[in-house]
């Protein structure tokens, strides 16, 4: 968590410069201000209530702005809210709202905050992410979702146009945080009643951020101009923001080689070579994500992973450093934990199955298999889904490779992403491959997930587990609830932990501006320019 400021009293208003662009000494502006990177899915909604990918994430900060945003450090910076106080009993928030504008020319008020976080929770929307607003403790926001409270009973009002006052049902030290996500950015009512779900097309989408909507054709690419509008115009150097859509990384990296990406994901295996090939190009640093191997207990869910001894046998036997060390090759760690390693201020517990020899897990899965019913004349057979990218075929095969010896037959089924998230929302599978992105900065944007009501595709349910984090909302000390959680879930096996992200990317030289020091790798487009080569 990163404290902007301690609070003992009403205190006074903090305002920041905003982070604009800063040419590099001995850098010149290329004429051609363009930025190309690389899109491995489809981007299913520009809706910021209805978003839940990373790729979607990424354009919505370009097309809007929230009340705060981060800085490439990952610290909390001054977005639409130029100012704020805390009150004396850390319930009360008050913000300052700048001088800026809608793209239509319309000005940006506190009650288009009201509209878009009212939006959010009322289940009218069907917001995937209407637990977000749940977990940063906003009043009311339990009630709402649930069915039992309107959405005008959301603790948040518009004081006048420019100040919004945000009341918590607890003192929530990471609520800061939060604001830079865009679940909470502002939309405007007026285009949304217009125009339905069909506000987000590029004719009618109108956004607060520093560039527009000039074109999405649904798979193929998506296109962003600079909005001249934005409050911050004049500091934003980049005019044109292209993410284009290639499901196969390997013709993605072959087209960024060709010159015609800027930004490329590197492909599981390569990025020892590459580095050594292009050491100014090839990036690898620590990214706030972890992969998984989500297992589905839910009442449509195969009767086998019902059973804990079998769900345990799955995770002991996948051999995470095998395939970190020699599948993925790009900096990623073997995962034990759901919680990132590098997450600010997480420790993960002690002991357990990463302090056990590979052999000696081996062994355990198998005599949990036995005494669940499964062995060599009664295989354990499930199918295990993935969305299409050739690292995530290679990491199903390996875990294929490494259940087989136990009497587990896995069968691989590959379905395009949108056929993946739409199976994963609604049970439609068995084992399924899953990546976690944090939202902020703090071990609860993972611990959260697995909550019985939270994101949790799987449908585990355990109420120590969901005490624990009711406890950490309002502890002073969250180390021993986090850590225990995490015992939970590695006594429980909701999912096979399999590593932790590092971001592993080709990135042309020319692109400055990209953060390499944000865990959550948050990037602005404002923040980019192109130098000349």
């Amino acid at each position: 968590m990163t404290k902007l400021f301690t609070t003992t009293a009403l205190l006074a208003a903090l305002s920041l410069p905003a982070y604009a662009v800063e040419v590099a000494e001995g850098d010149t502006l290329a004429e051609n201000q363009t930025y190309t990177y690389w899109l491995l899915d489809a981007i299913k909604s520009l809706d910021p209530a209805k978003n839940t990918d990373v790729e979607g994430s990424d354009v919505l900060r370009s097309l809007f702005e929230g009340l705060m945003n981060e800085d490439a450090a990952g610290n909390m910076i001054p977005g639409v809210a130029e100012s704020h106080e805390i009150s004396e009993d850390q319930l009360t928030y008050t913000f300052t709202l700048r001088d800026a504008n809608w793209s239509n020319g319309d000005p940006v008020t506190a009650g288009d905050f009201v509209y878009a976080w009212q939006r959010v929770v009322n289940p009218e929307t069907a917001s995937e992410y209407a637990w977000y607003i749940e977990l940063m403790n906003i009043e009311n926001a339990t009630q709402i979702i649930a069915g039992d409270a309107t959405p005008d009973q959301l603790g948040v009002r518009a004081i006048d146009d420019k100040t919004l006052e945000v009341k918590l049902t607890t003192p929530t030290p990471y609520f800061l945080n939060t604001l830079s996500h865009a679940t909470t950015y502002p939309v405007p009512q007026a285009v949304v009643e217009e125009h339905g779900d069909a506000w987000t097309q590029p004719a009618n989408l109108v956004g607060n951020g520093a560039f527009t909507l000039a074109s999405h054709n649904l798979g193929v690419d998506i296109v962003l101009n600079k909005n001249p509008e934005y409050w911050d115009a004049d500091n934003v150097v980049m005019e044109t923001v292209r993410g284009v859509t290639v499901n196969d990384n390997n013709v993605a990296l072959t087209r960024y080689q060709a010159g015609e990406l800027d930004r490329v994901q590197i492909p599981a295996g390569q990025f020892p070579r590459l580095k050594e090939e292009f050491p100014e190009q090839a990036v690898s640093v620590p990214y706030g994500c972890s992969y998984a191997y989500v297992m589905n207990v839910s009442d449509k869910g195969p009767e086998a992973l019902k059973d804990v001894r079998v769900r345990q046998a799955l995770a002991l036997g996948l051999n995470r450093e095998v395939i970190v060390d020699q599948v993925l090759q790009g900096g990623q760690e073997p995962s034990y934990s759901w919680t990132h390693w590098a997450i600010n201020g997480f420790a993960a517990p002690e002991g357990g199955m990463k302090d056990m020899p590979m052999p000696e897990r081996q062994e355990k899965a198998k005599e949990l298999l036995a005494e669940a019913g499964y062995g060599p004349d009664n295989p354990l057979k499930l199918s295990l889904q993935y969305n299409t990218d050739d690292s995530h075929r290679l990491l199903a095969i390996a875990a294929q490779q490494f259940w087989r010896p136990l009497g587990i037959e896995i069968e691989l089924n590959n379905v395009e992403w949108k056929v993946h998230t739409d199976r994963l929302q609604s049970q439609d599978f068995e084992l399924a491959r899953y990546a976690w992105c944090a939202d902020y900065n703090e071990a609860s944007t993972f611990l959260d997930w697995f909550r019985t009501d939270g994101y949790n595709s799987g449908k585990w349910s355990n109420e120590e587990y969901d005490q624990l984090l009711a406890e950490a909302r309002t502890a002073e000390d969250t180390t021993p609830l986090y850590q225990r959680a995490e015992e939970i879930l590695a006594e429980e096996a909701p999912a096979v932990f399999v590593y932790h992200y590092a971001k592993v990317d080709m990135i042309n030289p020319a692109i400055k501006g990209l953060p390499r020091e944000n865990l959550l790798n948050t990037w602005y487009a404002k923040d980019l320019y192109r130098a000349a080569e």
